[in-house]
């Protein structure tokens, strides 16, 4: 298995989000996805700095794509959408209108926004240009298998989110604009703030959700540690890390370390928690089963029976 990072999902300065990319030129990563997926109007702060990022991870060796964004609505998101081919390397779609703006004949990748669910839509994407999948974050297990089944007779890369705060929603409304008493239009840019996301807390003051701007993500870090070697044996290609703020390379090095044998799973996962031991952990949507795992890295299975409506958690909940 390999290590895709996915695109950068929070706003960051130019110079944070420059940094980012220098780092992972010498990060122990195969491909780098970047490019704006959340909200249009962050753009202008760094596209400047797209090129020189492009050409630095080009430099080091790295395959490299640009995202479309989450939601293509207005006029200059049509026209930005339709430069992406421009850029002189692979496009990553998150909305199947980015289809439209490609050259016939592209080969694209598809990023974990997009509903690939089944047999069919795999092969329909194939048949498009499809070269790479990421497959979206909440399917299970079962599910996984039989799309990399498919993914491997057609030759297609299929993709799992490895790490990283899971995308659940996209709204055409602000949340952090709301929660500031501002419109989307007048944001101001409230969600510079909050570099990993603002947490949500229910009413009882349990951690919930996280929200960035027009974004709904969970509040626990999936993290695949458990279940990469039943994702290889499923046939799935590689992980996708998530970048976040703080010690994202060291993150990229304990996950290139555990595919490499030279760290087990309980060893990443203290890793992890060394970093931030304020981290929240899960297994995501992939097992389902309640399962709750210590600093040991221990599962602790209590012998349930797979719920794929509830994520398995490190903790207690996602």
């Amino acid at each position: 298995m390999d290590l895709t990072v996915g695109p950068n999902q929070f706003f960051w300065s130019a110079d944070d989000w420059a940094n980012l990319y220098d780092d992972l030129a010498s990060a122990p990563v195969d491909r780098v996805v970047l490019g704006e997926l959340v909200c249009s109007k962050r753009l202008p702060f760094y596209q400047d700095r797209i090129p020189d990022a492009i050409s630095t991870l080009l430099a080091a060796g790295k395959q490299v794509a640009l995202t479309s964004l989450a939601l293509v609505t207005l006029k200059r998101e049509r026209k930005l959408t339709a430069e992406l081919a421009e850029m002189g390397v692979e496009v990553e779609i998150n909305d199947l209108t980015a289809l439209t703006y490609l050259p016939e004949g592209t080969k694209f990748w598809v990023g974990p926004l997009v509903n690939v669910y089944n047999e069919s839509t795999v092969r329909w994407l194939a048949s498009c240009g499809a070269v790479r999948i990421c497959l979206p974050p909440e399917l299970p297990l079962a599910s996984v298998k039989i799309l990399a089944a498919v993914g491997l007779e057609l030759g297609v890369a299929i993709e799992v989110w490895g790490h990283g705060r899971i995308p659940l929603a996209i709204s055409g409304r602000c949340y952090h604009a709301r929660l500031h008493g501002r419109i989307k239009d007048n944001c101001q840019f409230a969600c510079e703030d909050d570099a990993d996301g603002l947490d949500v807390r229910t009413l009882d003051d349990q951690p919930f959700l996280a929200m960035n701007g027009v974004q709904t993500l969970s509040y626990s870090y999936a993290c695949s540690v458990h279940q990469f070697k039943a994702l290889a044996n499923a046939g799935v290609s590689t992980l996708r890390l998530s970048p976040q703020s703080k010690d994202f390379k060291e993150i990229c090095d304990l996950y290139r370390q555990l595919l490499d044998g030279q760290l087990d799973e309980a060893s990443v996962v203290s890793g992890i928690y060394d970093l931030d031991e304020t981290t929240r952990l899960s297994d995501g949507f992939l097992t389902g089963i309640g399962a709750l795992t210590g600093l040991d890295g221990q599962l602790n299975l209590d012998n349930q029976e797979p719920s794929f409506c509830q994520p398995s958690d490190f903790s207690s909940t996602m």
